[in-house]
């Protein structure tokens, strides 16, 4: 290894952050958000909002006259369940490949792009269907494909929220998104399932739901066209490549704790409520036959009523009653309502039950959305979300094929049961997993007090591996306070771009402690400055406060010697 230089590189004053840090209340984190409707008196975020529901109607619309279509082409629980699949296993591929595009390319085109190709598979789909071309086969592949550009598309289309809004008023602008979902969710099924009834044949009503929808998504791309974007993080440096960026995206959730919660809670979540979506279209079947597509519309219009009513109390339901209560109460009322699907056969019970169940959606899906996007920096923002949907979508997908699976082994009725058991097994366990608890972390960028230090031979871009050496003067009695502190700075190093990282004592001199940590490059060390937030900081100088040094602490940059390039006069110490 050549030695490239030992400075400083920390900076002092940072007992003002640790004080602030250390300061900050238990709260609920979501109490002070802004009123429901705040983030609507911004033009751009409500123009882009009615473009959003617009478009969604007309996907919902395609949902029902699409799941519909499937109960007309066969008798297949299995194959009417893997519709619900194929709306959900792109994501499950391409979420964080998603969210690795929209953090290293410019969202605007991304998002005309993938609109695009929404737009132009519905179509296609439409005119086979129109054209009666269609097949199961041919059904699942298009809606398949329509999926795949849904899956590139979200975590963008989600990730361009903090750009449209302040800060306070992400969470009710994340509230009204699914509300914009929800009311399409409560219109569209309706409708589609008037579209289809409206005609003799199903694929012909198909035919020209398809169409509707294919139409729907050109309002988007004009919102997205005239737009003039700025982006929040911009960084000073050459864009990640597409695996190092998706590789970076999972080294931060490996080492995220409140990130990984909220992905666990949506993966076991979605993997029980599936049951319900997937097998919906049976319920009505069974229950409401004599209004076939219409029925089926009704039961799905409830659940999107009643999150709807969701989104407008939800604001003023979490001033009084924080994160993991409010989970606790949305997964018990999902438990009975599966039951409750298997064993009632009365649609005027099962609608009410419905309107509460689609209350808990939003209300689940709303908050752990909140949590994922309060909980990260800038930099991976679109990657968090990204592993968020493909964990939601993975649930969906998985939970789909399996009730799906059991209902055409056994019946609908054991498979809601199975899935309401489930469910109401998995709370207690859940209920260990805390979300949106405590004062939320301040994630704005570190701004730098001391210029980067001259180095004797500055390193290129690609050079590395790269270590980073940081020596401490710890007296004996703080040794103990010193290891507590110095750990979560180990999680800081590695979601930033560290490959490894070590705290040693000298054997020699016990006053004497070592932090070293390994980058890939040069550029990654770079990036990984970059990266650092105001909340790293403070845990950084929490641990520089305990050095008792007459000197801040040394900090040297090494290269790997083969690497490193020859360089006259440069002297290294050992």
């Amino acid at each position: 290894m050549g030695q490239t230089g030992h400075v400083d590189s920390t900076d002092v004053g940072a007992p003002v952050a640790v004080q602030a840090a250390a300061a900050a209340e238990t709260e609920n984190p979501l109490a002070k958000s802004s009123g429901a409707l705040a983030p609507l008196h911004v033009a751009l975020f409500r123009d882009r909002w009615i473009a959003s529901t617009v478009s969604s109607l007309g996907t919902w619309m395609q949902d029902t006259a699409g799941t519909w279509l499937m109960t007309v082409l066969t008798t297949s629980p299995l194959l009417i369940a893997l519709m619900q699949t194929a709306a959900s296993l792109p994501v499950l591929g391409l979420g964080l490949l998603a969210g690795a595009t929209a953090d290293i390319y410019e969202r605007r085109r991304l998002l005309i792009f993938w609109q695009s190709w929404m737009l132009g598979s519905v179509a296609i789909l439409a005119v086979l269907t129109l054209m009666g071309k269609v097949s199961p086969v041919t059904l699942l592949l298009f809606t398949f494909m329509l999926n795949i550009g849904s899956a590139m598309n979200n975590p963008a289309w989600q990730a361009i929220v903090p750009e449209l809004v302040p800060r306070e008023d992400l969470p009710s602008a994340v509230t009204l998104n699914a509300a914009s979902n929800n009311i399409a969710r409560a219109l569209g099924p309706a409708l589609g399932g008037l579209m289809v009834a409206a005609f003799i044949k199903a694929d012909t009503g198909a035919g020209w739901t398809f169409a509707l929808n294919s139409a729907s998504f050109a309002g988007v791309i004009w919102i997205l066209w005239r737009w003039k974007r700025t982006p929040i993080y911009k960084s000073a440096l050459p864009a990640e490549r597409i695996f190092g960026s998706v590789r970076s995206g999972l080294r931060y959730l490996r080492y995220s704790p409140s990130l990984q919660g909220p992905l666990i809670r949506a993966f076991t979540f979605t993997f029980f409520v599936s049951s319900v979506w997937a097998l919906l279209a049976l319920v009505a079947k069974r229950d409401m036959h004599e209004q076939g597509a219409m029925g089926y519309g009704i039961l799905n219009g409830s659940l999107g009523v009643g999150a709807v009513v969701g989104a407008t109390l939800l604001a003023r339901i979490r001033r009084h009653i924080d994160a993991d209560t409010l989970l606790a109460i949305t997964g018990i009322y999902y438990a009975a309502t599966m039951l409750l699907l298997a064993l009632v056969h009365s649609p005027w019970l099962v609608v009410p039950v419905l309107l509460g169940a689609g209350f808990c959606w939003t209300s689940t899906m709303s908050t752990l959305n909140v949590s994922v996007q309060l909980s990260v920096p800038g930099w991976v923002y679109a990657r968090a979300l990204g592993a968020y949907l493909m964990t939601f979508q993975g649930g969906m997908a998985l939970g789909s094929v399996t009730w799906g699976a059991i209902a055409e082994r056994t019946s609908t009725k054991t498979a809601l049961i199975c899935a309401g058991v489930g469910m109401a097994a998995s709370l207690p366990f859940m209920r260990r997993i805390h979300i949106l608890k405590g004062a939320l972390p301040d994630l704005s960028p570190y701004q730098w007090k001391r210029p980067f230090p001259a180095l004797e031979a500055a390193p290129g871009p690609d050079d590395g591996p790269v270590r980073i050496s940081i020596d401490y003067r710890i007296p004996a009695e703080k040794y103990a306070e010193f290891t507590r502190a110095i750990q979560p700075l180990q999680d800081v190093r590695l979601r930033a771009g560290a490959i490894r990282w070590g705290i040693y004592r000298d054997a020699a001199d016990l006053e004497h402690l070592n932090e070293t940590f390994i980058m890939e490059s040069w550029l990654d060390y770079l990036r990984s400055r970059e990266r650092m937030t105001t909340s790293d900081h403070a845990i950084r100088a929490n641990v520089n406060t305990l050095h008792a040094g007459d000197e801040p602490p040394k900090v040297s940059y090494q290269i790997w010697a083969s690497a490193f390039p020859e360089a006259n006069g440069n002297k290294s110490e050992a």
